[in-house]
């Protein structure tokens, strides 16, 4: 009888145990959706189909519980009137009408039944979707949290490169620096030393200068 086949399995099934074990929740939690989505517009096609059902059959066992109830009274009255004969007619049809009212009973609680389960059948899949999409959201929530961690990571990537980059030259600068202090600092030397012989030149030593450039004149 349409979707009402299905009303065990669609009763049975665990949403979150179904998702706990798979590799791909989002892409389960769709492909489950649609499914849900689509049993649920069969169970709204097909529950007034089955409350009409229901009614007719409730219906049809209340007129023959009417008609017993009646034929009863007609009997009775019959009776206080002294025409059993009558009266026997009613309940004899009385009888018939009874063995009517079983089958009718039993088409009512079948159609009765389906109604229910129609009835629960919707409850659920709406409580299975609801429960859908809060994992859905809640997986958004986490891949968007994941993204931005990743841009977070990214750019600090990208940072530790230009400090790198800034360390080197900063090394570079400084052995450059140092290389420049060196030479000046050897040319100071230098100049220091070359100053230092100079002064160290004294009176005697000119004298004796003075003397052989005059004897190198005379000769």
């Amino acid at each position: 009888m349409g979707i009402l086949s299905r009303f065990r399995d669609i009763m049975r099934v665990s949403v979150n145990a179904l998702l706990d074990k798979v590799k791909d929740p989002e892409k389960t939690i769709d492909d489950y959706m649609r499914n849900l989505n689509s049993d649920l517009g069969k169970v709204k096609a097909e529950t007034a189909s089955v409350l009409a059902d229901e009614r007719r059959a409730k219906r049809a066992l209340d007129e023959c519980k009417a008609e017993i109830k009646k034929l009863q009274h007609y009997a009775s009255k019959s009776v206080e009137a002294g025409n059993d004969e009558e009266a026997r007619k009613f309940l004899e049809r009385k009888v018939t009408q009874a063995e009517k009212m079983q089958p009718l009973q039993t088409s009512y609680d079948l159609a009765s039944a389906n109604a229910e389960n129609m009835k629960q059948m919707q409850d659920k899949l709406l409580s299975d979707i609801g429960q859908l999409e809060m994992r859905r959201t809640e997986l958004k929530g986490k891949m968007a949290v994941a993204k931005a961690q990743q841009t977070l990571n990214s750019m600090g990537s990208k940072n530790s490169a230009f400090e790198v980059m800034e360390e080197k030259v900063n090394r570079a600068y400084d052995e450059a620096m140092a290389i420049a202090e060196l030479r000046t600092g050897t040319k100071d030397d230098l100049d220091a030393l070359l100053a230092q012989y100079e002064r160290s030149t004294n009176a005697e030593d000119d004298l004796a200068a003075i003397k052989e450039k005059i004897n190198h004149k005379e000769s």
